[in-house]
Formats: C-alpha cells, sequence, structure tokens
C-alpha cells in the first residue's frame, strides 16, 4: 500500500543519510590532499620515468596495464556502434526523411567551406602535438586522437561526399584503427620477448622535457592517438554513409 512504501522508502532513506554521513564526516577539509599516491607519483616520475607530465605517467607506465583495458573499451564502443549503425543490402530503407513542407535544407556557406579548410591542416597539426607531447605537457594519445577526429568533420564541411570518402576512405580508417589497438599490446609484448615483464620500459628513457621521454610511452601515446582518432572517425564514416545513401534512395 502506499502507506507500507512510505514507510520503506523513510526507513531506507534515513539509512542511506546516515551511511553518508558517517562516510563524509571524517573526511579532511576541502582542498587538503592526504593521499600518499599524488606524492609518490610526483616523487618518481621526473627522475625514475623522464616524464614530466604526471597525468601521462599514471596512464602509460605507473598503471598502463589498466589504461590497456580502457582503450579496448572505447575500441569495442565504436565496433558495436559500427555493427549496429551499418546498412544491409537487403534492408529496407528507414522512415527518416523530413517531413516538413516547404522545407529547403540551404547549401553550405562558401564562409563555412574558406574556414573548414583553413582550419583542417591547423586542427591536424594541433592534434598530432598534443599526441606527441603527452610526455612533456598535458595532453597525450586520447586527447589528441579526439582532436585529429574532428579533422574529418571538419573535411565533410568544406567538401562533399565523394570528395570526403575519396579524402578518408572507410577501409583504411578501419585498419588504422585497428593498428593503434594492436600498437599497445605489441609495444607492452616487447618487454615480455626480452625476458621481461608485460609493459617494461626496455627502450632508453631520453631526456626530461623532451618527447622521447619515458621510453615505450612515447609509441604508446602515438598508438592511442591512432586508435582514438581512427574509431572516432570511423564512427562518424559509417554514419554519413547510411545517411547519405537513405537520402539518395
Amino acid at each position: 500500500t502506499r502507506a507500507v512504501r512510505r514507510i520503506v522508502f523513510l526507513v531506507a532513506g534515513a539509512a542511506l543519510a546516515w551511511a553518508f554521513f558517517l562516510a563524509y564526516s571524517p573526511m579532511p577539509p576541502l582542498g587538503s590532499v592526504p593521499s600518499r599516491y599524488g606524492d609518490t607519483v610526483n616523487a618518481i616520475t621526473v627522475p625514475e620515468r623522464h616524464i614530466t607530465d604526471a597525468v601521462t605517467a599514471v596512464n602509460f607506465d605507473i598503471r598502463g596495464f589498466d589504461t590497456l583495458g580502457e582503450e579496448f573499451i572505447l575500441f569495442t564502443s565504436v565496433l558495436g556502434t559500427v555493427l549496429l549503425m551499418r546498412r544491409q543490402k537487403d534492408e529496407p530503407a528507414g522512415d527518416h526523411e523530413d517531413k516538413a513542407p516547404g522545407r529547403v535544407i540551404p547549401r553550405v556557406s562558401d564562409a563555412i567551406r574558406v574556414t573548414s579548410l583553413a582550419l583542417v591542416p591547423v586542427t591536424v597539426l594541433f592534434g598530432l602535438y598534443i599526441v606527441t607531447h603527452g610526455q612533456v605537457s598535458p595532453g597525450g594519445g586520447f586527447q589528441g586522437g579526439v582532436i585529429l577526429a574532428s579533422a574529418p568533420v571538419l573535411v565533410y564541411l568544406c567538401a562533399e561526399y565523394k570528395e570526403f570518402r575519396s579524402l578518408l576512405p572507410l577501409r583504411l580508417v578501419a585498419v588504422a584503427e585497428c593498428i593503434g589497438a594492436a600498437a599497445y599490446i605489441l609495444v607492452g609484448g616487447l618487454g615480455l620477448v626480452l625476458g621481461g615483464i608485460f609493459l617494461q620500459n626496455v627502450l632508453p628513457l631520453g631526456q626530461n622535457g623532451s618527447i622521447t621521454g619515458g621510453g615505450i610511452v612515447a609509441l604508446i601515446d602515438l598508438g592511442v592517438g591512432m586508435e582514438v582518432g581512427g574509431g572516432l572517425s570511423l564512427a562518424l564514416l559509417v554514419y554519413l554513409e547510411e545517411l547519405v545513401e537513405e537520402k539518395e534512395e
């Protein structure tokens, strides 16, 4: 009954509120960092890893095996998206057309085309910079890969779909994503091949503050950037392919 549900809710809410109070009451004041993990990371990142960005050192070295799982979460998500969105040859076209009477889709303006065309090389260059300098400054393969994936969107805005597909073949993007995902395992496996452990740093650490710092971390960053950029671009290509084919039908 309503009365019983109200009683159950009040009892459960009171228990939850008491649990939150017990959990949060002994916490330190806002802004304090009592954890020793951050101090340890800051203490070993530069002298032992030759990496000046602590976040990259944590992601691809100190807990690099966990990051491998995170990368394949993205890989699996893109794979599932592609499988769900792909158009079967015998599949009838869906009812997704715009039914608004008198609606006219305007053509892309010249200003958008010129601006997008000018931003493409800048975006690619900035994305590559973020990917390759993750061990020096904030950034890395995940952030740079997202920036690189925005370049195909700009290409689509400044060109027609056919030119867009010719510049960015679907099979090539899929292969690039797979190579980027496999690179993490292959680089990490070098340690096993040489008699060590998985993700063991088997390359020279390089200089502090340089893109060669961190040994294998630079290679992992490149692979992650290729996987993230390729995966997001692949999802975009599959979506546009289905949308354009449906409009043509």
